[in-house]
């Protein structure tokens, strides 16, 4: 297996930087933002690399003699939001990004499923929490249409150009669990779209990321080390809390596309994410990684930092000791 790090939490150095910086924890991996909600920082020449065999080149000439190289690339966000600013956006990227990865020598994307709007002519994405009643299903067999077209168009260039595409499975998408991944490939019969295994979402939905990956076998196509704490307010709150905070234009804040923004968490929250080994033991992560290895060897599990408590380098150190750790008790290196 391959252990490396997500580089959206480096975007404020430089890529040779951030290479050489991950290298320096053990890990011997990058995996690059391509687009989607966050911007491909890292890869500037995007455009050029598509067309210029030569800005490819010189590309990959980063990575020469270094002990990191590129371990996919990603493009999370809403390729279905009823939104044409962000769906056809997110969507475009989700192409594009294929396609790059086809010219680099990858055969891994990570992005998200999306998520439409729950009718016809819906302005905004509607996830159903709980279908319990026949309206709510109405809206999710809607949804799975315009998913399933979507991503049947995805699979075949993805075929065409020998790339994985691999789904997070993150609530508030179509595709969160196995039943809806599986749901997913029966309804537009994709031969190259999986699964992208964030063990931290499971977490949260009160799932086992290991008895999932069991589950799944080998639709599980990349993964990411991501941690989360359950708190004590999750007692009265629960854990789909929506005590979020909307935040005012002259605060520091993350455009997802067009209008849309990220939210401030709640306080007190009911869970947080943290960095590997902050909710977790070793010992389970060392579960988690050989139930990775049993599905392929050559499995690559990035870490992804956002634990709020941490710096962005002490959160890539402190997940990257645990991960590694765990790494060595799994013997997978």
């Amino acid at each position: 297996m391959r252990f490396g790090a997500y580089n959206a939490v480096l975007h404020q150095v430089s890529l040779p930087d951030a290479i050489e910086y991950i290298g320096s924890l053990g890990l011997d991996g990058i995996e690059l933002n391509s687009g989607g909600f966050l911007p491909a920082t890292h890869i500037p020449t995007f455009d050029d690399i598509l067309l210029s065999d030569s800005a490819r080149d010189d590309f990959l000439g980063f990575f020469e003699g270094k002990p990191v190289s590129i371990a996919g690339l990603n493009c999370n966000g809403n390729p279905l939001h009823p939104n044409p600013r962000i769906g056809l956006k997110h969507a475009e990227d989700v192409r594009r990004s294929i396609r790059l990865a086809n010219r680099l020598g990858q055969n891994r994307v990570v992005t998200m499923s999306g998520l439409p709007a729950g009718e016809p002519g819906g302005a905004r994405p509607n996830w159903v929490v709980n279908a319990w009643t026949s309206a709510a299903l109405d809206v999710i067999d809607y949804q799975f249409e315009v998913a399933a077209k979507f991503w049947a168009e995805v699979d075949r260039e993805a075929r065409d150009l020998d790339v994985k595409v691999a789904l997070e499975l993150h609530p508030q998408n179509i595709v969160f669990n196995p039943a809806t991944m599986r749901e997913l490939i029966e309804r537009s019969g994709a031969s190259n779209i999986g699964v992208e295994l964030d063990a931290s979402h499971l977490f949260w939905q009160q799932m086992d990321p290991v008895a999932v990956v069991k589950d799944l076998g080998d639709l599980v196509l990349h993964a990411a080390a991501k941690d989360i704490r359950v708190n004590p307010q999750v007692a009265i709150n629960g854990v789909l809390d929506n005590s979020f905070r909307k935040m005012r234009p002259d605060e520091a804040r993350t455009n997802l596309g067009d209008d849309e923004w990220v939210n401030e968490w709640p306080k007190p929250a009911s869970w947080d994410f943290v960095a590997v080994g902050k909710g977790h033991p070793v010992k389970y992560w060392a579960e988690f990684i050989v139930a990775l290895n049993d599905v392929d060897p050559n499995m690559i599990c990035n870490i992804e930092h956002e634990d709020v408590e941490l710096g962005r380098f002490e959160g890539l150190e402190f997940a990257a000791k645990n991960l590694l750790e765990a790494a060595s008790l799994a013997r997978v290196r």
